[in-house]
């Protein structure tokens, strides 16, 4: 822990850091203060004069409902508005669901109000029917759903879903696209309920029109089985359901893009959708040579990576990727409701890409002894082509029972060429051995899997029946042609010369059979009864051939490298769970078994080899998620996993397939057994626009299968396997962010903190070493929208990783990296959009011929015309001609920095075309900044 004060001291206590902190204080402060506001306040309760929590208070202008600021109440009913004063008439209401509406009506508003005790009624019970018009609050907070209005946040006119997403108070997306929501990761966004393309959303985050949106609604994230029995999530994630409004569930849109430059960079991409109530159809298409594997349509970048980088190892010294890639993508997805009660969806893609790259590396190994150097050049290039189809089938059997279908097919071919040479050196210079190698791989899968579910709720609430059966089947095949030189200079007898072709198989079917049963002991307490029951079989071969110089060709078998084995592994997992459902918290306790049979058999050197060990290993899991108010959480989990090792590490065989290394397979191998446990706490306050969360993991390995490597003089290893225990890790962090809107300017900032250690054990040399890492990765960021007419987002990111070794030569290695980027985009003249992405990395430690640091700055400029439907643009990636991908990744045993080929400067002209029409009608690019639509619906409340 003292590292981790010092290295707090060195970021936040820099002179730098202070400029920076200072500079973004004195922005806020002064847009803060630039305003005289007042305050709106009061306390908020039922007709007993209970606290009403989190209900929406919100204020709007008399004339045409547009939203001038909304908060919500706390635990204790309280409010607190704070607000421009108001020379115009205005409304101020609040709503709560199952409430009646409390309205009041102000001339202007030019001092601050007290509005003392509100008092808002339940709805009566005695009516079969009560309606209720009244405007649509900007949000709503349900048991464990938060929704928000969409007409209540301002875009553009042509804002994307994402651009609405980050208008919402504890929703932040990254530069990679991830999104969290008050800290919590989305993995989950749905249209309507239903998939768009893939869960992952980000084809909708990019490409649905804000204008569609009617409501966005974050929740936990469930999985199938918790929907169906309508079970409390168990996950620590989120998901968020886009609904569309209905008047504009029907109609098409959709865009294309073409674009040429230099160096003979091109970009295309299309999108078209149909949608018709709960009939969707959606094609997709794109294809580039500027890196882009995805669909992206970025109004502003398209798919520039931008300076600020991609998601990588530690240590990363430029923009992310590795080689150049052309990559070809055609897509469709469908989903309807044919019948009532039975709902489908489906996609389909095409992609195919090929790809080149070069790659240089120097690595450190580390020894007890000392350390040796290893040099290495290599170039490949790979090509792949692939079809993956996936089909889904829900089917609302009655009131109390689904089924559920989801079979996915996917098929891929591949090919591979790729030339390397390498050589070690002692730590005097002098060569140990060297080689190279000429390889040229193929290889064609198939895998399909399926998942069958079927949900039956009974007649107590809570008692219900599940059965799920599940499949996954792979196959296979492969063809290598390998020609290698291995030389070693203390030993020439050792050299290793092929040339050989290869053939490999391999299959894998697996199948699961879960059973399931509920019953509920009270209404808070179940019981839940699970048995499962998993079949595993893998074969895989290979034959070798070595060339034969007199008939040219490969025949002569290779019985050292040709091998055959097979693994089944049966698992009966009984379990019996308990669960607490309180209003507040739900709490589940699974404790139960895993009985394996685990069997192995291989053909080596025309010898039978088994393996054969029956395991009865306990399992455990358990997870807390208690609620403190609708806004503050605390989730918790803890589980106990034994995972098999791998079939090659348990043969008694010896591998030969890597001239430098010699592998042998230990049979007294006992599975990896370990304890993880995590925990979260989150809060975010809807009244200050400001949010935080804290979480802490860790994992510990009461047995763990490593690696025991002995070199020779030239550096050649024998590997086998060994068992140790005590590696644990932790990590904790947190965030904190907070929002401000001030007339038409939005200011966000916040502050990310992550600490990591690890405690790894092993041996080298036939050495037990241990190494300690400790990794810091701050982050601050800060966004501004002045109006819709500029957009500024600085952000400064700190990464230091630092690793101490004992029973090594080297005692500790240590790397730090600083990235800064700004962002910024114009919207002024009128139809006009400039953008710029700037970054700057710089990389404190690594190997001498590698840049350290490096400037990345991407620009573009775009001209919207003919009523907006086409966008001509011109954009320079990498403007300064600076880019590099320099790593420097610090492990256990080694360090490691790597150089591969980027993406360089060019410049490339585009033109986009829209199509946007629902309802017969062209869709304005007009988006009402109100509490309400026109022709908002009227909301029912039924008696129960």
């Amino acid at each position: 822990m003292r590292l981790l004060f010092t290295q707090l001291n060195r970021i936040f206590f820099c002179s730098n850091m202070k400029k920076t902190i200072l500079f973004f204080a004195m922005m806020i402060a002064g847009l803060i203060h630039a305003q005289s506001t007042i305050e709106l306040k009061g306390n908020v309760v039922d007709e007993y004069k209970k606290p009403v929590e989190s209900a929406t208070v919100f204020l709007s202008v008399l004339k045409d409902s547009t939203l001038i600021d909304y908060t919500i109440t706390n635990s204790k009913g309280d409010f607190n508005l704070k607000l421009k004063k108001q020379a115009r008439p205005v409304f101020f209401k609040v709503s709560m669901l199952g409430y009646t509406d409390y309205v009041k009506q102000f001339d202007d508003l030019n001092a601050n109000f007290d509005l003392s005790e509100i008092q808002i009624k339940s709805v009566m019970t005695n009516l079969d029917e009560l309606v209720i018009v009244a405007d649509i609050p900007p949000i709503r907070i349900k048991k464990d759903t938060v929704e928000f209005n969409a007409a209540s946040f301002k875009v553009r006119p042509d804002a994307n879903v994402e651009e609405l997403l980050k208008q919402l108070p504890g929703v932040e997306i990254d530069a990679d696209k991830k999104i969290t929501v008050n800290g919590k990761e989305v993995n989950q966004i749905l249209v309507n309920g239903k998939p768009f393309f893939d869960e992952d959303g980000k084809i909708a985050l990019q490409n649905l029109p804000a204008e569609l949106i009617n409501k966005i609604q974050i929740s936990d994230t469930k999985t199938k089985k918790e929907e169906f029995t309508k079970k409390a999530s168990s996950s620590n994630n989120a998901s968020i359901n886009l609904t569309i409004d209905e008047d504009k569930n029907k109609g098409f849109f959709g865009k294309v893009m073409g674009g040429y430059g230099s160096d003979k960079r091109y970009e295309g991409s299309l999108l078209a959708n149909y949608f018709k109530g709960k009939q969707k159809i959606s094609v997709l298409a794109s294809s580039n040579n500027i890196n882009a594997s995805g669909f992206s349509m970025d109004e502003v970048f398209d798919n520039m990576g931008g300076g600020r980088g991609r998601s990588g190892s530690f240590g990363s010294s430029g923009s992310g990727g590795s080689g150049i890639t052309q990559s070809n993508m055609v897509g469709l997805n469908y989903s309807d409701e044919f019948i009532k009660d039975l709902s489908t969806t489906g996609s389909y893609f095409y992609n195919s890409s090929d790809s080149e790259n070069k790659n240089r590396s120097t690595r450190i190994n580390l020894l007890p002894s000392g350390e040796f150097t290893t040099f290495s050049n290599g170039a490949t290039n790979q090509n792949s082509e692939s079809h993956n189809g996936n089909f889904s089938v829900e089917y609302k059997i009655d009131s109390t029972a689904t089924l559920f279908v989801s079979p996915k097919l996917s098929k891929t071919f591949r090919t591979s060429k790729s030339i390397s040479d390498q050589y070690d050196v002692d730590d005097r210079g002098s060569r140990l051995n060297e080689s190279n190698s000429e390889a040229y791989n193929s290889s064609n899968s198939l895998n399909f899997s399926n998942q069958i579910r079927y949900s039956k709720n009974l007649k107590t609430k809570g008692q219900y029946f599940t059965v799920a059966l599940s499949n996954q089947n792979t196959t296979n095949d492969g063809q290598n042609r390998n020609e290698s030189a291995t030389r070693f200079f203390n030993e020439p007898d050792q050299d290793d010369f092929r040339k050989q072709y290869s053939k490999t198989r391999s299959n894998s079917d697996n199948y699961s059979l879960e059973l399931e049963y509920s019953q509920p002991i009270v209404d808070s307490l179940a019981l839940e009864f699970n048995l499962g029951y998993d079949w595993t079989n893998n074969v895989q071969e290979e034959r070798v051939f070595d060339f034969d110089d007199a008939s040219q060709s490969y025949v002569q078998p290779n019985v050292d490298l040709t091998n055959y084995y097979t693994t089944q592994i049966k698992v009966l997992r009984p379990i019996t769970a308990i669960r607490i459902s309180k209003s507040k918290f739900n709490l589940s306790l699974a404790p139960g078994l895993a009985i394996t049979q685990y069997d192995v058999n291989a053909v080596y050197k025309e010898t039978d080899i088994d393996f054969s060990k029956k395991y009865i290993l306990p399992a455990m899991s358990a997870y807390l998620n208690y609620r403190f108010t609708k806004s503050l959480s605390v989730w918790g989990s803890y589980q106990y996993s034994a995972q098999m090792v791998d079939a090659r590490s348990v043969l008694d065989y010896e591998d030969v397939s890597n001239p430098l290394n010699t592998v042998i397979g230990n049979p007294d191998l006992n599975p990896n057994k370990s304890h993880s446990t995590f925990l979260s706490f989150r809060n975010y306050d809807f009244a200050s626009r400001s949010g935080y969360s804290f979480y802490l993991g860790g994992s510990y390995f009461d047995n763990q299968v490593v690696t025991y490597s002995i070199y020779d003089e030239n550096r050649k290893r024998t590997t086998t396997y060994r068992e140790l225990s005590g590696a644990y890790s932790y990590m904790l962090g947190g965030n904190w962010n907070k929002s401000y809107t001030i007339d038409e300017h939005k200011i966000r900032y916040g502050i990310d903190m992550r600490y990591t250690f690890s405690n790894s054990r092993g041996f080298t040399d036939g050495t037990l070493y241990e190494a300690q890492a400790t990794s810091i990765s701050p982050r601050v960021y800060l966004s501004w929208d002045y109006g819709d007419l500029i957009s500024i987002m600085p952000s400064y990111s700190y990464s230091s990783n630092t690793t101490d070794y004992k029973n090594y030569a080297v005692s500790s290695a240590t790397n730090f990296t600083h990235r800064l980027n700004l962002q910024a985009t114009t919207y002024w003249p009128e139809n006009w959009v400039f953008g710029n992405d700037f970054g700057y990395t710089y990389n404190s430690n690594i190997a001498s011929g590698f840049k350290r640091d490096f400037y990345l700055w991407n620009t573009s400029l775009s001209y919207a015309f003919f009523d907006k439907k086409f966008m001509a643009k011109v954009k320079v990636y990498d403007l300064l001609n600076q880019n590099i991908s320099s790593t420097r990744t610090i492990d256990p045993t080694a360090i490691v920095d790597s150089e591969n080929t980027v993406l360089k400067r060019y410049v490339m002209f585009s033109l986009t075309y829209k199509l946007d029409q629902f309802g017969g009608k062209q869709m304005k690019n007009e988006r009402p900044n109100r509490g309400v639509r026109d022709g908002a619906p009227r909301m029912r409340v039924r008696s129960m």
